[in-house]
């Protein structure tokens, strides 16, 4: 807004500044969707929303691949943390990438804050890659879908929240599919040891409390995608090499890796992009179609990965898989149902009662005509 003063009289003139000059980059990329530099606003919404299916389930399937790939590699099962430092410095590198091609490059999350950040996503993403040098890949990835487990503990003994019977039937469901996995998972398994259970546990809990600094974060300061990834990979793996270097971790990684350069680095590469690759369409899916579709979404993933995990890797199998399995897909459709049951109306037992009367008296109609 300018103001001019003149002699004889007083008056304002508003100038509109135009739409790129006003809003910053962060703000004015509300009403694009761009997914990897493709701008997908221009198809229509059915267009967008099976791109960003195709995109979620074919990087995250070679994701969940390679993560077992890399893994089956003979002798690499104890080096989980060197991988996680591998994957962080690709993490770091991409968001660097991406955020030069972005006007505004300031930092606008506190350091602090992103010492916060860093720490947890090394706990959440160092303990779950090392979980599985002691649990088959689909334990783990059972055990990720079932975060409800200590969100809602936390809240019930850190805030003192209370849950509708749909989360608490919801979390039952999990723990039972849970222990019913697990132990089938023991009783098969030759390879099973409870520590896997306790990392992957811990990484859990770690995931639960960084979605909501993250998001807190990025609202509060307005940060980009970019940013957070940049700021909080790197720092993550200051504190993962300082880690290594201090229990003389680093040297036998290293070593191993140099003599199987291709199944180890060339796969984290691939690993590690397309892991980057996947959140960039999870992402666009939620702030396009929502929470609801997106969870959807990557449960089908998540099925999907067992099952090709099953099929391109030998390991022990059991129906008890399948039954305990169904049993976390109930919970985590109770706890969707449960945040959505304005949007999701499911019928009562008396609708259902009078809806199976009315077909048995068409029926009898029928064949008495």
């Amino acid at each position: 807004m300018d103001l001019k003063f003149n002699n004889s009289r007083k008056y304002i003139s508003i100038t509109v500044p135009s739409k790129t000059q006003t809003m910053s980059p962060h703000i004015k990329s509300i009403d694009d969707i761009v997914v990897l530099g493709i701008n997908l606003s221009k198809f229509n919404k059915l267009t967008q929303f099976f791109i960003c299916v195709a995109g979620v389930f074919l990087f995250y399937l070679i994701y969940g691949y390679l993560q077992e790939l890399i893994f089956s590699v003979e002798g690499f099962k104890p080096y989980g943390w060197y991988l996680t430092l591998v994957q962080f410095a690709f993490y770091s590198i991409f968001g660097l990438i991406e955020l030069q091609l972005i006007q505004d490059k300031r930092r606008r999350i506190p350091g602090k804050t992103y010492m916060i950040i860093a720490f947890l996503t090394v706990g959440t993403m160092g303990l779950s890659n090392t979980s599985l040098g002691y649990l088959n890949y689909p334990t783990q990835v059972i055990f990720k879908c079932c975060k409800l487990i200590p969100v809602m503990l936390g809240g019930v003994f850190i805030q003192g929240k209370r849950y509708n019977v749909a989360d608490v039937s919801a979390a039952v469901c999990m723990s039972l599919g849970l222990i019913w996995f697990t132990l089938a998972d023991s009783t098969i398994a030759p390879n099973f040891n409870l520590t896997g259970v306790v990392l992957i546990s811990l990484a859990l809990c770690a995931d639960a409390v960084i979605g909501n600094v993250q998001e807190k974060a990025m609202k509060l300061h307005n940060a980009s995608n970019s940013e957070m990834v940049l700021y909080s990979y790197s720092i993550g793996f200051v504190y993962i090499l300082l880690g290594l270097t201090c229990t003389s971790g680093l040297g036998p990684a290293v070593t191993f890796c140099s003599k199987n350069l291709i199944q180890t680095y060339g796969y984290a590469f691939l690993f590690s992009l397309t892991g980057y690759f996947g959140i960039s369409f999870v992402l666009a899916l939620i702030k396009n179609f929502g929470a609801l579709l997106a969870v959807t979404v990557t449960t089908g993933r998540k099925a999907m990965t067992i099952v090709l995990s099953f099929i391109f890797f030998a390991k022990p199998f059991t129906f008890q898989y399948i039954w305990s399995g169904l049993l976390v897909v109930l919970g985590i459709f109770l706890n969707v149902y449960s945040k959505n049951m304005d949007k999701i109306r499911l019928p009562s037992l008396y609708d259902l009662i009078n809806k199976t009367v009315e077909v048995k008296k068409s029926r009898t109609l029928a064949q008495t005509v």
